[in-house]
Formats: structure tokens, C-alpha cells, sequence
């Protein structure tokens, strides 16, 4: 049973049951609510043995306004915290011996992002330039959970489920990006440059990769919840392959596909302008990651298990 607090409708049913003599179990059940919840409801806001409704929602209404928390902000402590940003200090700095322990450098930092410092970031050794840019593609949380994967695609037993993901040029300088497919047994690695990060041409990317393979060898794809990946239900109709969206922030399940950008990374630092790179060289690189014997194949490449898997395809 999930917690909300009482709103105006539910004090006045309490009001009702509780004047035709219900007891706080009876009054639990017909409220879909605790019983311990309605027999606090009831000592905290009877007056006179009366429990009246409005009464007890306006006497609510007061005690959440002092409820809220203050916070740790004091003018005395941001004082020092100047002080001695100004002085070169670092937060962590200042928080173990100037603050006395009274507040923490993460606190700080929030003091600072938040406008409550007169100083601004730039006081900062890094200038404020290793804070995480603000998300401005967006994502959507429609579509399957990955909890919802078929077992033989977690299991890497299968031949044929791959995952997605897509990779961009550094600080928007160009729109120019990569579709990144990794297939889950073999983990051959396949690139396909795109002249965006839109959901069509990450439409496109699929349904050419899915056109250049035999039937059965792309089943099932495992991708973040980016806005690129919202083409999901076109995918479906057209192609008949479910896409299941990972958890956010967890990265870690299409694990295959983070590794492997990491190394075609190698041949592109994320500085590049990835709209300029030329598509035999791309090709050449990747064949050189797919070409590697792998630890988890056995000592066995990329390749000749993706070909192995394709020969016995039916």
C-alpha cells in the first residue's frame, strides 16, 4: 500500500464513518488505508471528542508549511566559504577545516549552483566545466522494460539479439553520429555512420542492418531510453523486432555496446568531428576490433563466431 497524505475527500469520509460508530480497523477498510493512519488522523486533529473534516485539514495545511526543511544555509558560514574560495581553497578544503565540519564541499557546490554564494563558478579550479551538462535530447519511458527480455537474450545462448546505442560528436559541434550495434553471443560490432541523432535516421540505420542480414540473425534489441530509439513502434510494424529499453543510468545492462564504443573510441577521441570520417577507414577500424580474439570467445575473434553462428542458421 503505497503513502499519500489525507486529502479533503478522505478526511471527510473518515468524518462519516467515524460519527456512525465505525471503528479505525472498519474505517481502514473502507478507505483502503491503514488502521494505524486513521487512529493518528483521529487523536491528532479530535477537538472535544468531534472530529470535523475542514478543522482537520486546515490544522494540516499549517503544520506542513513548518514542516519543510530549513536547510543548512547560514550567512556566517557562506561568509567564510567566500573567504576562502577566494583564497584558492577547494570546497573539500574549506569543508574539513574552515566550515568545522558543519557542512560538506558537495554542499558547497550546491550553495554555489544555486545562487546562494556571491561568488560564481569560475572560482572553481575546473571552472565549473567538469559539471554534467544539462540533458537536452530527452527520453521517453514508453516501451518495454528490459526486465521484460526473453531469458535466451540475458543468457547470450541465442544467436540473433543485439544491442544499440548511438554515438555523437563532442560539445555539438556536428550533428554527424554513429549507430552502434552489437550482437550479444558473437559480439560482432557493427557501425553505420548517420547524419544525425534523430529517431529516422536511427530508423534507417536498423532497417538497413536488419536488410544485410539473413533471417532470424537480428531478433531482438536492447537500447537506452534516448529520444533516438522513440522509432520503437515503427521498428515493430515494420520488422517485426521488439526493442527493450534499459533502466536509466544503468549502463551496465548493454554492457557489450559501452565496451565497444569505448574502443572505437580509440580511433576517434570525442573531439572528432565524426560527420568528416571517412566510411572505408570506419569499415577498416572496426574490422580491426571485430578481428581481436576475445577472452569471453574463447581466444576466438568476433568474426569467425559471428560467421559460425550464421552457418548454422535455419
Amino acid at each position: 500500500m503505497s503513502y499519500h497524505h489525507f486529502s479533503m475527500f478522505d478526511r471527510a469520509r473518515i468524518q462519516a464513518l467515524h460519527t456512525l460508530g465505525y471503528s479505525t480497523r472498519q474505517i481502514a477498510i473502507q478507505t483502503g488505508r491503514h488502521h494505524s493512519s486513521i487512529a493518528r488522523e483521529l487523536v491528532r486533529n479530535t477537538t472535544k471528542d468531534i472530529y470535523i473534516a475542514e478543522e482537520a485539514h486546515q490544522c494540516y495545511k499549517k503544520r506542513r508549511i513548518h514542516s519543510k526543511p530549513r536547510g543548512k544555509y547560514d550567512k556566517t558560514i557562506a561568509a567564510i566559504v567566500e573567504e576562502k574560495l577566494l583564497l584558492t581553497w577547494s570546497p573539500e578544503q574549506i569543508a574539513q577545516t574552515a566550515a568545522l565540519g558543519k557542512v560538506s564541499f558537495k554542499t558547497i557546490y550546491n550553495w554555489m549552483y544555486q545562487g546562494k554564494l556571491s561568488l560564481d563558478e569560475t572560482v572553481f579550479r575546473h571552472k565549473g566545466n567538469r559539471r554534467c551538462p544539462p540533458e537536452t535530447r530527452g527520453t521517453f519511458v514508453a516501451g518495454l522494460s528490459i526486465s521484460d527480455r526473453p531469458k535466451e537474450a540475458k543468457d547470450r545462448q541465442i544467436f540473433g539479439h543485439w544491442e544499440l546505442d548511438s554515438m555523437v560528436s563532442s560539445r555539438g559541434k556536428s550533428k554527424g553520429c554513429f549507430a552502434t550495434f552489437v550482437e550479444r553471443k558473437s559480439r560482432l560490432y557493427i557501425v553505420l555512420k548517420m547524419s544525425d541523432r534523430s529517431s529516422l535516421s536511427m530508423q534507417k540505420a536498423i532497417e538497413y542492418l536488419y536488410s544485410i542480414l539473413p533471417l532470424n540473425a537480428f531478433k531482438t534489441a536492447t537500447t537506452d531510453r534516448g529520444k533516438e530509439f522513440s522509432c520503437y513502434k515503427s521498428v515493430k510494424e515494420k520488422l517485426g523486432i521488439d526493442m527493450y529499453f534499459a533502466d536509466p543510468y544503468c549502463s551496465w545492462q548493454r554492457g557489450s555496446n559501452e565496451n565497444s564504443n569505448g574502443l572505437l573510441r580509440e580511433f576517434y577521441p570525442k573531439k572528432t568531428d565524426l560527420s568528416l570520417v571517412d566510411e572505408k577507414e570506419l569499415i577498416h577500424n572496426v574490422f580491426l576490433i571485430n578481428s581481436r580474439p576475445r577472452k569471453c570467445l574463447g581466444w576466438k575473434s568476433a568474426i569467425e563466431v559471428f560467421l559460425h553462428e550464421l552457418s548454422h542458421l535455419t
